[in-house]
């Protein structure tokens, strides 16, 4: 039996509800792949801050660095909105990131076909969609020093964020947008700002020097405004996309309303092999439908599959889940999030039990 331990992060809002039916999840899947799984529970973001102050315990950090992986569900909410921002939930997981060295974040977008109907684009324009946005996540405008509010020599304010990336922290994501295209359909878009900012010209020289060792990836490059126009007009076009942190930030979040509901996608954030990723749904903490059983539970049970399939080289066991979510969509259930007429409306709980029935 392979042992694996795992941090669970249930946050804020409707992460402990989400949480909650994905390690029913994981346990009930467990014995059929002669695995078991330790949990360990830490707090993160409001609850943190409420228990201990801060929005990232120094405990926790430890906690998920001596883990194998990091299931987070999601932090936030307005309670802590008008905190100093150094006390706020958002700071906390920047922390987490840091503290991990996740620099790569995977961030996918199918179209379900179950689901086609619930983006807001046309039929023909989203059927087939298939992307995986790459997103670079530990440098660039979030990270870049000097940041802060100032006060200049006319006694005005000016805010101050400095975007800034070296050849070594472009040349590691772009090694991972590379793999990952080379695993999926072989065409790989760098997206940056080259006609205006100096960091993406650097940026675009490095993706474009390390193309010749992919022979078998296709590499493009678009300018961020156009690359965003593009995910709206034409978004087939796209297999996986590499970009920086704020453009990737901006850009998953386009991806991700293709598929008509953001409460349907998992994400992955991945640092050094060896080291634990976090994986984590790509929707908010929904604080005004916390404690309502209300919350859609998918995007989470899928991030529990990538970190099966990323993190613990477990791929049998995510296409496991994967295909009980498939399963469950198929026999009509939905929450409200992804409800259409003709499906039968359940909450989270319900939803977690058609899942287990899906397993058996």
């Amino acid at each position: 039996m392979t042992q694996h331990r795992i941090t669970l992060l249930p946050g804020d809002g409707i992460g402990p509800e989400i949480m909650a039916v994905t390690v029913q999840i994981l346990e009930a899947i467990a014995p059929r792949f002669d695995l078991e799984f330790v949990f360990t529970e830490a707090l993160i973001g409001g609850v943190a801050i409420d228990a201990t102050g801060n929005p990232l315990p120094p405990e926790t950090l430890t906690q998920c660095q001596n883990s194998d992986a990091v299931l987070l569900a999601a932090i936030g909410g307005y309670k802590w909105d008008n905190l100093p921002r150094a006390q706020r939930p958002e700071t906390g997981l920047l922390g987490l990131r840091a503290g991990l060295d996740l620099f790569a974040n995977l961030r996918p977008a199918t179209i379900l076909p179950q689901l086609i109907d619930a983006s807001s684009l046309k039929r023909e324009v989203v059927e087939g969609v298939d992307i995986m946005v790459v997103r670079e996540l530990t440098g660039g405008v979030y990270f870049g020093q000097p940041k802060g509010i100032f006060t200049d020599e006319t006694g005005q304010k000016r805010g101050v964020n400095t975007m800034a990336y070296t050849e070594s922290e472009i040349d590691r994501i772009a090694q991972v947008g590379f793999e990952t295209a080379r695993k999926r359909g072989g065409k790989l878009c760098s997206v940056d700002k080259a006609n205006v900012l100096d960091v993406s010209q650097l940026w675009r020289d490095r993706i474009t020097a390390m193309a010749p060792q992919y022979p078998d990836v296709e590499l493009s490059h678009l300018y961020v405004d156009n690359a965003a126009m593009q995910l709206v007009r034409a978004p087939k076009q796209f297999d996986t996309i590499v970009t920086g942190n704020l453009f990737g930030d901006i850009l998953s979040d386009a991806a991700a309303m293709l598929t008509g509901s953001i409460g349907m996608l998992p994400s992955a954030s991945l640092g050094a092999p060896g080291k634990p990723g976090v994986f984590e749904p790509v929707h908010g903490s929904a604080p005004d439908i916390a404690g309502q059983d209300k919350a859609n539970p998918l995007a989470q049970v899928l991030s529990a599959a990538m970190m099966l399939r990323y993190a613990l080289d477990q791929p049998a066991a995510a296409a496991c889940l994967e295909k009980a979510v498939i399963t469950v969509l198929d026999q009509g259930y939905r929450t409200g999030d992804i409800m259409s007429e003709g499906m039968t409306l359940v909450g989270c709980q319900a939803m977690g039990e058609a899942l287990l029935k899906a397993l058996a």
